[in-house]
């Protein structure tokens, strides 16, 4: 019962842990706009963007086991999709998220049809000619795509009673449709889909054995992640309001798999990390060598896959792996560090005690001073005559010779009064 007790208790606080910590990132999120400059909060929005384009990569490669080099293309697909009913049909903006999402769904569910018999590197062949193949299509298509000139559309202006800029309202839309593609593919992971989506990706035998239908939920993959890709095209049309066919070569799908993997394939959060990493680094590259861009950009890849081969979003279990058989040893050295003295300082090392030397000679009791005079009563002259029977004070012989001597040569010496203590002598012991 107590197990049992203490395991809910784990659990209630393991919830209550997350649950503030996602109240605290939504809270930071919804001010990020209010702090930074308008570049700044442009960037924000992009990587927002990809991130969702990721999410929906992340549920084919990451969790489907399938791979792609044509997501690029149902990017493009979504943005030309809202530019031209924009721009053709003068529609309102949000009548074109849908109709992205649907468009975008039934293009990936026709790609994935062809694409069961191929697995590995026959389809990647396959996903990346279609994203080589649909820049020069559009060109082609001058009089619904504007051919090579492209189209320019209007960006969505922020009402007049929110108070806020252009950039600040287009990061708010584009956050609030990213939070909630997010948190559809995390619903949709927890499902049977994405139950079957993982018993797939581990063992497609296995999985076919226990019931699961491997072509309806590889077409179901291809469908869904085509769906986010043409959702990130739209807010793509709505954040930048130019489409061309140049801007989705085929660069953009090698881009979007490079983040994912950097980011971390099969992970939650893996998207946000590998949609940072692609809005980033190509502008750090731009600004560490002008010349070769692309070099920094490849040797930085390089150098985040040797650190985190699981990706970004692995990192901190290898770091815990790493640090936690080595923490009862670092704690206990710590414990063995002595504590400073009360008044010394916090930074300053105890100093050691002094050993005695091996040569060194006992002390000795302090002599008396030489013009010290004894603690006796006081001295007789010296030209009386000692008195007969009376010992001097101790320490001065030539008296007591002479005591010895009358008391030996007068017969009439009393030996009574000739052991008698002198007044004020120290006591006699025994062996007195």
């Amino acid at each position: 019962m107590s197990t049992i007790i203490a395991t809910l208790g784990t659990d209630r606080a393991r919830r209550l842990r997350a649950a503030l910590t996602v109240l605290l990132a939504a809270a930071l999120a919804v001010g990020a706009p209010f702090y930074f400059a308008p570049f700044q909060v442009f960037q924000l929005t992009m990587v927002l963007l990809y991130a969702v384009a990721l999410a929906g990569l992340n549920l084919l490669v990451g969790f489907g086991g399938q791979i792609s080099l044509g997501h690029g293309a149902f990017f493009a697909a979504g943005a030309y999709t809202a530019a031209v009913m924009l721009d053709r049909y003068d529609s309102g903006h949000l009548a074109t998220l849908p109709a992205a999402a649907a468009g975008c769904f039934l293009l990936g569910l026709g790609f994935g049809v062809p694409a069961l018999r191929l697995r590995g590197l026959y389809l990647a062949l396959v996903t990346l000619a279609f994203a080589v193949f649909l820049p020069p299509l559009l060109k082609r298509l001058e009089p619904v795509t504007g051919g090579s000139m492209g189209l320019t559309v209007d960006k969505p202006q922020p009402p007049a009673w929110s108070g806020l800029a252009e950039d600040q309202w287009m990061y708010l839309v584009v956050l609030a449709v990213a939070a909630a593609a997010l948190l559809l593919a995390r619903n949709l992971l927890r499902s049977r889909v994405g139950r079957a989506l993982l018993a797939v990706r581990d063992n497609e035998s296995a999985a076919e054995v226990m019931g699961v239908r491997l072509s309806l939920h590889k077409t179901l993959a291809f469908a869904w992640s085509a769906m986010f890709a043409g959702v990130a095209g739209c807010l793509y049309t709505w954040v930048i309001g130019f489409v061309s066919p140049d801007s989705f070569s085929f660069v953009v799908s090698i881009t979007l798999l490079a983040g994912l993997v950097v980011g971390g394939l099969g992970s939650l959060y893996g998207p946000l990390l590998g949609a940072a990493f692609v809005m980033y680094v190509p502008s750090v590259s731009q600004d560490v060598s002008e010349a070769a861009p692309g070099v920094v950009f490849g040797l930085l890849i390089i150098t985040v896959m040797f650190v985190a081969p699981t990706g970004l979003a692995g990192l901190p279990g290898r770091v815990r792996a790493a640090v936690a058989p080595r923490l009862p040893r670092i704690l206990a050295a710590l414990d063995r560090t002595p504590e400073p003295a009360p008044g010394a300082e916090p930074g300053s090392e105890p100093e050691p005690e002094p050993e005695p030397a091996l040569d060194a000679e006992p002390e000795s009791e302090p002599e008396p001073e030489p013009d010290a005079e004894p603690e006796s009563g006081p001295e007789p002259a010296p030209d009386a005559e000692p008195e007969s029977g009376i010992k001097s004070a101790p320490g001065a012989a030539p008296k007591a010779h002479a005591v010895s001597e009358s008391s030996a040569t007068d017969p009439l010496a009393d030996p009574a009064v000739a052991d008698a203590e002198p007044v004020g002598a120290p006591p006699r012991t025994e062996k007195e």
